[in-house]
């Protein structure tokens, strides 16, 4: 479900495209650190943005290196870490151990059960360093989780509860920004769960899968709906970090947010369009 919150590279400097990925490879470098090969397979770009944010909003002190990686193992690449890249490494982790138990709970996925056997001890110490993060986000999973086997189309139930996740990930502490945080991960968790119910709808439908919004796209003006619906979530995002005093990195994060989330959705559009010309083609 994540893989939305992205940089529009078109639109963006090339010394804030750098910098957006020496953050990307900071969080990569950390995730392998402090959680192993299995952690670092959980590696999001939604959690660099989380990342960024923060540490604008927060003005934390940020420590540049070098270093190769397998990935990268001839040139060394650019990383960039502070005290909030531990933070999202950390719910980066503990949202995969969710999601890997409830892959064994529901499909007694072998790879699911190792990788969570794995990393179990090192998720009980983020359960003890973030127990407020650790309630929210695994309720809210679980609500979720109940939805799906209920096969509920109540869009606002189910969005709600990953934007419930969303929001509590994004307060990293309880202070006067708080407000503002939540309600821009509200929505932007909203934002994301519809848009990945909207790609998987096609797949889905073919093979009976559960989506929210089987019953929605059967409505005549059904593209026209969750394209009001998606704006609507994201401009209430938008609009609460306009009112946090981020300044560092503004034009990476207000590409993100204005640019970077569309991404997916203009690729489903270009592909819907040149699927219905090969439809018109003379045979």
């Amino acid at each position: 479900m994540f893989g939305y919150v992205t940089i529009h590279e078109p639109e963006l400097k090339v010394k804030d495209f750098k910098k957006y990925k020496a953050y990307y490879c900071g969080l990569c470098r950390t995730l392998k650190e402090e959680y192993g090969f299995v952690g670092q397979l959980t590696l999001t770009y939604d959690m660099t943005f989380a990342i960024i944010l923060l540490s604008s909003l927060y003005e934390s002190e940020t420590v540049q290196e070098q270093r190769r990686c397998k990935v990268h193992p001839v040139r060394k690449q650019l990383m960039l870490r502070n005290e909030i890249t531990s933070y999202a490494a950390a719910m980066n982790v503990l949202l995969a151990y969710y999601h890997m138990e409830d892959d064994w709970q529901d499909e007694r996925k072998a790879t699911s059960l190792f990788a969570k056997n794995v990393v179990r001890g090192k998720v009980r110490s983020i359960i003890r360093d973030y127990p407020r993060q650790s309630k929210v986000i695994h309720s809210a999973l679980k609500e979720l989780a109940k939805c799906e086997r209920e096969r509920s189309t109540d869009i606002d139930r189910t969005a709600g509860c990953f934007g419930r996740l969303m929001e509590e990930l994004f307060v990293y502490k309880k202070d006067v920004w708080e407000r503002e945080l939540r309600q821009m991960g509200f929505f932007m968790g909203k934002f994301i769960y519809i848009m990945d119910a909207y790609e998987d709808l096609p797949g889905d439908l073919e093979k009976g899968r559960y989506n929210p919004l089987r019953k929605l796209c059967r409505k005549a003006d059904y593209e026209e709906r969750i394209k009001e619906i998606l704006c609507m979530m994201i401009a209430e995002s938008a609009a609460s970090f306009e009112r946090l005093p981020c300044l560092a990195d503004v034009d990476i994060l207000r590409n993100i947010l204005y640019d970077g989330v569309w991404n997916r959705y203009n690729k489903i559009q270009m592909k819907k369009s040149e699927d219905q010309k090969n439809d018109q083609k003379p045979i």
